[in-house]
Parts: C-alpha cells; sequence; structure tokens
C-alpha cells in the first residue's frame, strides 16, 4: 500500500497519467482530425519529429524569458523597498502601478515593435511588464506587514529606520518575495510567448504561430507542452531555494 505522503506525492503524476490517458480516448474514440485537436500521441511524435527547431525555440525563449525576469526581479524589489517603507510612496505610487497593471499587455506589445522593432526587445520588455507587478507587491506587503511594536522596540534600542527594514523587514519579506517568484516566473513566460507571437522572428510563440497558421496543431500543442514544461522547472527550483533559505516560514506545514 502506498502511505498517503507518497500518495501525495504523486498524485500530480497519477492526475496527469489520467487526464492524458482519457484526453487520448477522447481523440481516438470520435476520431477527432488532428488539425482540430491533436492526440498526445500525435503531440508526442511531433515532438520527437522537430525535436530540433523546438529545442532551438526553446532556448530562445528561455533566455529571454530570464533576462525579462531578471529585470523584473531588480526594479521590483526596489519599487517594492521604496513603496513598503514609505507611506507617501505607497500612497503616490501603489495606484498607479495596479492601473498599469490592469493594462492589458497584448495592447502594449505593438508599441514596443515601433520603438524596437521585431526580434528580441519586446519579448524582454513584455516578460519584465507582466511580471514584475507581483514582486513589488509581495515585498511592499512584506515590509507594510512589519509589526509596529517590534519595530517600536527596535527603535528603542537604537536602531534607525533603515536598520529595521533592512535587518528585519528584508528577512521577514523573503516569504512573500518567494511566492511572488513563483507566480512572476509563470508570468514571465506568458509574456515572452505573446511578444513572439505578435514580434518575433523566433523562439516557441514564433514556432506556435506558424505551426497554427499552417494547420499543424501537432506541433502547436507540443510548444505548448514545453513552455508549461519550462515554466514548471522553474516554479519547483524556485520552490527548492525557498525551503532551504526560509525553513523557519514553513516549520509549521512540515509536521502535516
Amino acid at each position: 500500500m502506498m502511505s498517503s505522503k507518497k500518495f501525495e506525492r504523486w498524485s500530480p503524476f497519477i492526475l496527469l497519467a489520467l487526464l492524458v490517458a482519457l484526453w487520448e480516448a477522447v481523440c481516438v474514440g470520435f476520431s477527432i482530425p488532428e488539425f482540430i485537436f491533436p492526440a498526445p500521441t500525435q503531440i508526442a511524435q511531433a515532438l520527437g519529429e522537430f525535436s530540433g527547431p523546438i529545442a532551438e525555440a526553446a532556448w530562445k525563449t528561455f533566455w529571454v524569458t530570464m533576462v525579462g525576469f531578471g529585470l523584473s526581479i531588480v526594479v521590483g524589489v526596489l519599487l517594492g523597498f521604496l513603496v513598503g517603507s514609505s507611506r507617501l510612496a505607497y500612497a503616490a505610487i501603489y495606484p498607479l502601478l495596479v492601473a498599469f497593471n490592469a493594462v492589458p499587455k497584448a495592447a502594449i506589445v505593438p508599441i514596443l515593435i515601433v520603438w524596437f522593432g521585431i526580434g528580441v526587445g519586446p519579448g524582454i520588455l513584455t516578460a519584465f511588464l507582466i511580471s514584475f507587478f507581483p514582486i513589488t507587491v509581495n515585498m511592499a506587503t512584506g515590509l507594510a506587514t512589519l509589526e509596529p511594536e517590534l519595530e517600536d522596540v527596535l527603535r528603542v534600542l537604537g536602531a534607525k529606520r533603515l536598520d529595521v527594514l533592512v535587518k528585519v523587514g528584508l528577512p521577514r519579506s523573503m516569504p512573500y518575495f518567494y511566492a511572488s517568484l513563483k507566480v512572476s516566473i509563470t508570468l514571465a513566460f506568458v509574456g515572452t510567448v505573446l511578444a513572439e507571437m505578435t514580434a518575433g522572428d523566433s523562439g516557441i510563440g514564433y514556432l506556435m504561430q506558424s505551426a497554427g497558421s499552417q494547420q499543424r496543431l501537432a506541433l502547436a500543442f507540443a510548444g505548448l507542452i514545453v513552455i508549461g514544461a519550462m515554466a514548471m522547472l522553474m516554479y519547483e527550483l524556485f520552490s527548492a531555494v525557498e525551503k532551504h533559505t526560509t525553513a523557519w516560514a514553513h516549520r509549521g506545514s512540515q509536521s502535516h
């Protein structure tokens, strides 16, 4: 018998296998053409047949996403620190950030094409624009929720406002920060693919756009799977780093 912990660990893979089996059964049972809705076996065949171009496109999408994501970390942390450490900055900047985040990023891509042309520029900037907001909000929340009593005690002991924020506020914000990274990295991939489909000349988004226009849906779905796999791997990477660097924040959950 599989223990509850092992079953919990393997449950995503079991569910995925069941969904894939159901997907295959529906496609085969109803004889759905590949150009409408490809079966998993047809997608796997496309992955093998076009492994070279897919790998090349995936690498292009990956590094463009990482550059945009890196910019979002730098800007998000600095902006989050500013917003979370000052009531005036929070009142002045936060509403503008919310309004900007509500703007559909697909509407910004054509503007980026005019400014930076076709290529990696719009991809990097779209990945940045779509992923920095969660980092900013979570960093600001982590700093703003620092207990006033704790801050008062530290101030009485001679700590300056900046000392409190850097030595106490930032470490306390780490769980919020890692939570934002796990959300933002998935959004960054979305932004890159969106830009590649609109303004790219390479990458997974461009490959999917080309495959869709040629009614090669199996290849387009293969691109979707590659994007999902890359995003999931980066999510798991940040989860592992989070558990090793902020173990104190997970002590309560480790007993379950």
